[in-house]
């Protein structure tokens, strides 16, 4: 029989440049290939497996929904879906939220929501989206072009339309197309990670949020990468002192299953009425499973901890010579490497034992969120070996 390897890029579209690496298990932060070799996964399926790999009781809650009701459609109710909703809307103050099956499918919500809140209130005319360079928003054609990155644009033309991008921090520039009158929302990461772990000024966020109070202009915040618990919080936003109209959460939510979440402020949650958007797995029984175990997990010990295992990590990351311009929240971290590239890094990295990811120039850190001391201890020698060699 052919390898794995073999059959893989024999029959699957080569849109990912793997690396040279087949996973056969996991358990917590270490995964195993098909040899037995172990690694410290420091990337947890970019941040999905927020729980780490096979998490006993995430796997229970799970195991149990799959073993009553696999899927129903959203044309009935159900009650995984239904407490996933009442608990994602009473932690973070939202009124009501779309479940959807990945972070690009959020954003897609976000933005349809967002033009037909301005249609409705002001019709025609109100549709552009202001979001910014080095930001990332998925890979469908309406999260493509949001993406502020030309290097994601190329060969998909023609865009569509009704899109505008501003430089991170410039307050002025953000203002001056909201001016024109046919902007119907502003959409941001917080930390930008596809765009090498970069935080937004907290002074810049705030007053994009006053921007958009005064003129009516929704607010979204991508929270894909940063929400549930990756930055010590469980939303980003929290650390900057502002509340999004609409925030989109995936990746992480979950728990290591396909899931979604577009959350609606009062002011906007009846927007998107029968009929004006749907999902067929959106809310699926068994992710919302997931879901829930995750969300019982995030208390505010856990949430302190995965907070203050980030501060440690980064400082001690600091503190490595040939380490340079260490970034990031929480538990979303990125580091330069003196003398080397991300993907060079990286691919040294998984022949020493250890898995990590890049964000441009950047080595960018994930790890789950219930990841040890020591297995940071771990990381940072393995780390710090790589770099004296």
């Amino acid at each position: 029989m052919k390898s794995i390897k073999d059959i893989d890029k024999k029959y699957v579209m080569n849109t990912y440049n793997r690396y040279d690496l087949e996973l056969v298990e996991g358990m917590g932060v270490n995964a195993y290939d098909v040899d037995g070799k172990e690694y410290v996964d420091l990337s947890a399926g970019i941040g999905v497996n927020c729980l780490g790999f096979c998490e006993m009781g995430w796997v229970a809650s799970v195991t149990q929904q799959l073993c009553k009701l696999n899927h129903v459609s959203n044309l009935f109710y159900s009650q995984p879906n239904a407490l996933l909703a009442k608990s994602l809307c009473e932690r973070t103050g939202y009124d009501k939220v779309f479940f959807a099956n990945s972070g690009a499918e959020a954003n897609e919500g976000a933005i349809k929501l967002a033009r037909k809140y301005s249609f409705d209130k002001y019709g025609e005319g109100r549709a552009k989206i202001i979001t910014l360079v080095n930001s990332f928003h998925g890979r469908t054609m309406a999260t493509l072009t949001a993406t502020g990155q030309d290097v994601f644009h190329n060969y998909f033309f023609p865009f569509l339309g009704e899109f505008s991008y501003v430089e991170a921090g410039n307050i002025d520039a953000v203002k001056e197309l909201v001016e024109k009158g046919d902007v119907c929302a502003v959409m941001l990461e917080l930390v930008q990670g596809e765009g090498g772990v970069v935080p937004l000024d907290k002074n810049f966020v705030k007053s994009v949020r006053k921007l958009c109070d005064d003129k009516d202009v929704l607010m979204i915040i991508d929270e894909v990468q940063t929400g549930v618990g990756r930055t010590g919080k469980f939303l980003a936003q929290e650390h900057f002192g502002v509340k999004a109209d609409v925030t989109t959460l995936a990746k992480g939510l979950g728990g290591g299953l396909p899931i979604g979440a577009v959350l609606a402020s009062e002011k906007c949650s009846a927007t998107l009425g029968f009929g004006a958007h749907g999902s067929t797995f959106g809310g699926n029984p068994i992710v919302c499973a997931g879901a829930n175990y995750v969300l019982a997990r995030m208390d505010e010990d856990f949430l302190y901890e995965a907070e203050q295992k980030g501060e440690y990590f980064q400082e001690k990351l600091a503190e490595i010579d040939g380490v340079e311009d260490v970034s990031g929240l929480g538990l979303m971290i990125g580091f330069k490497v003196k003398d080397t590239t991300s993907s060079d890094f990286v691919k040294e990295g998984i022949k020493r034992g250890l898995i990590m990811l890049t964000a441009k120039q950047k080595v960018r850190l994930l790890p789950p969120l219930t990841i040890t001391y020591d297995e940071i201890d771990k990381a940072l020698t393995i780390i710090k070996s790589m770099i004296e060699k």
